[in-house]
């Protein structure tokens, strides 16, 4: 399986503390505990790191976007979307609720409460039958965390895995799957770049079965358009 983590990798190259936690950015911390043949791309590389051919190789992308989604071209968007239709897994990670990208599958402005406070997110596993939530216990905490809290303007989601409780009194719905064309969706909540979320064992783990759900079927895509019949349409005179 190829795996692509796409980041923007700004906030590593500008704050201290956030190298702290990722010293070669948030993209090395996932690609290092994933499986697979696992690439890495970033914002400022050449079309953002996804051309044609990584696009064309990848089974599954996993976003992490925060402070550039602007910065994103419109024309790479595209291409990832469409690649998604065509069966590619997406994880969108964290504040990716805002990506170009996540927004256009979504179809909805994606927004929702936040407040960064360093409080302790409670992630209760609500949906323990699923794939994604395999090896989990009932719920896990993360001691420091930025609050995102409801409403999440966002479709009703396929199926909802994970809900989050935090300090100040929020909940979030912080694990959701959808399906669009023949492509499988997973958005994660947790991941503020100034905390070592992505070292935790239990947001690794979700991770990883994530990818593995994710990944393609061998479903054939859909042909469109004006279609020859499969059946005679001869007709006698």
């Amino acid at each position: 399986m190829n795996i692509t983590v796409w980041n923007e990798y700004r906030h590593e190259k500008e704050s201290e503390k956030v190298r702290l936690h990722y010293p070669e950015g948030i993209h090395k911390v996932i690609a290092d505990f994933l499986e697979g043949n696992v690439t890495t791309a970033t914002l400022d590389m050449p079309e953002h790191g996804l051309t044609e051919e990584v696009l064309n190789r990848t089974d599954v992308l996993i976003w992490w976007g925060h402070k550039a989604h602007d910065e994103v071209s419109d024309e790479i968007v595209e291409k990832v979307h469409q690649r998604i239709l065509e069966g590619m897994g997406f994880i969108a990670l964290h504040s990716a609720h805002f990506s170009k990208v996540f927004k256009k599958l979504m179809g909805t402005g994606c927004d929702l409460k936040w407040r960064e406070a360093g409080e302790k997110e409670r992630i209760w596993v609500i949906n323990p039958a699923h794939p994604i939530a395999e090896g989990l216990p009932e719920y896990f905490e993360l001691e420091e965390e930025e609050m995102y809290g409801e409403h999440f303007d966002i479709p009703a989601p396929d199926e909802l895995l994970f809900l989050s409780w935090f300090e100040g009194g929020e909940v979030f719905r912080s694990g959701a799957t959808f399906t669009r064309g023949n492509g499988k969706i997973f958005y994660f909540r947790p991941g503020h770049e100034t905390y070592p979320t992505y070292h935790n064992e239990y947001v690794q783990k979700v991770i990883k079965n994530a990818v593995n759900w994710v990944k393609p079927t061998r479903s054939t895509y859909p042909t469109y358009g004006n279609h020859q019949p499969i059946e005679s349409l001869q007709k006698g005179e």
